[in-house]
């Protein structure tokens, strides 16, 4: 069981539950860091949030406007929280009788540094790496064994050895001043902290590119590990690429402005 609050969504209202409920049927999950009742994007959040759930669960869409409203208006306007909303399906053994939305309300984490990063040794074993939720276990014990190996975070990769992610975030680097990352033939979760960094570039007047490289590629480039509750670390170790990576000379720049992204929740 995750530590936090709680809460059902039931003839709309969040009602607070006793105890949680299995992860095995999540079939959709949100987050994002609130610091002082402020937080980078919600509404993306609430955007992807919604795409997923209407496709595994369309009855539920006309409810979805309210559950955002309640939602919001749960988290503490002082501290720094990291809520998770959770689309769970019904189960045949009649514990959840109904496909049904939650909201945990957790606080966050403490703010992590620079990152290390480990290789996969197999193909993304993952189901559904386009929505976050069914995967999210197996995406912990991926973290897990890179840990096992000295490192912070798992780099997934293809068939063929190319880039996808990380376990629990996005892989971004920069070619000089080149900010690149995964192409569309790579089947990545779509990530809104990518989205902000790439838009933050574009707007400084950077050049920006998509392609498809295996981790040998990346040898003398700055990396960074991105995600909505760390925002953006940089890598300072890469296993499989002998530790030849660049310095972070994007990255206090960046960091600022993606901190200058985060409005007051309404």
């Amino acid at each position: 069981m995750l530590e936090g609050e709680f809460f059902r969504f039931e003839d709309g209202a969040l009602v607070s539950c006793r105890d949680s409920v299995s992860e095995l049927h999540l079939a959709v999950a949100d987050s994002w860091l609130v610091e002082d009742g402020k937080a980078r994007s919600l509404e993306a959040h609430f955007e992807r949030f919604e795409k997923w759930v209407v496709a595994a669960s369309p009855h539920l869409a006309p409810q979805l406007g309210t559950f955002f409203q309640l939602v919001a208006a749960a988290i503490p306007t002082a501290g720094r929280y990291f809520p998770r909303i959770e689309l769970h399906q019904a189960t045949s053994d009649g514990l959840l009788p109904n496909d049904t939305l939650f909201l945990r309300l957790r606080t966050a984490p403490e703010q992590l540094g620079a990152v290390r990063l480990w290789t996969l040794d197999e193909p993304d074993p993952r189901s559904n790496p386009g929505v976050k939720g069914p995967d999210l276990s197996l995406c912990m014990q991926l973290r897990r064994k890179a840990q096992l190996h000295g490192a912070d975070e798992t780099v997934l990769v293809d068939s063929e050895g190319y880039v996808i992610e990380g376990a629990l975030s996005s892989i971004v680097w920069w070619r000089g001043d080149v900010l690149c990352s995964s192409d569309a033939e790579t089947t990545w979760l779509p990530s809104i902290t990518r989205a902000e960094v790439f838009e933050l570039a574009k707007s400084a007047g950077f050049e920006t590119k998509l392609e498809r490289v295996r981790a040998e590629d990346l040898r003398g480039c700055e990396i960074w590990a991105l995600s909505s509750l760390q925002g953006i670390r940089p890598v300072v170790s890469w296993q499989q690429i002998d530790d030849d990576l660049a310095s972070a000379a994007h990255l206090e720049a960046f960091q600022r402005r993606l901190r200058m992204l985060a409005r007051v929740i309404e």
